[in-house]
């Protein structure tokens, strides 16, 4: 069982910057995938940004393709999320979450952190 914890969401004006940090505690985090979804209000939840289990091969989508940057420390057992150049359709409820599948690392999550972008 990992456990996790999001920290860093929040108001920025559009343009701006955000750090998001993921805190697992548990055993193996070193062997899963780590992703970030984002979910707005009548949306559903999409994947942003995922790494795999080394931290080699990060994967964005396109939206946010430029703009994110995610990373992972093993040791520490962090995921982090650094969005750039924010815009008000970055507005979401941020989720960190790892799992075995690369390409959708859900099969534990964290609470959630709200990020809001004003414009």
């Amino acid at each position: 069982q990992v456990q996790l914890v999001e920290s860093g969401g929040g108001l920025v004006q559009a343009g701006g910057s955000l750090r998001l940090s993921c805190a697992a505690s548990g055993p193996f985090f070193s062997r899963y995938a780590v992703g970030w979804f984002r979910q707005a209000p009548g949306k559903e939840r999409e994947l942003v940004a995922a790494i795999d289990r080394t931290g080699s091969a990060p994967w964005y989508a396109d939206s946010v393709k430029g703009r994110f940057t995610i990373s992972r420390d093993n040791a520490k057992k962090t995921g982090d999320l650094r969005m750039d150049s924010l815009k008000p359709e970055d507005t979401a409820v941020y989720y960190c979450a790892v799992g075995m599948n690369y390409r959708w690392p859900g099969d534990y999550w964290g609470q959630g952190t709200q990020v809001t972008v004003s414009s």
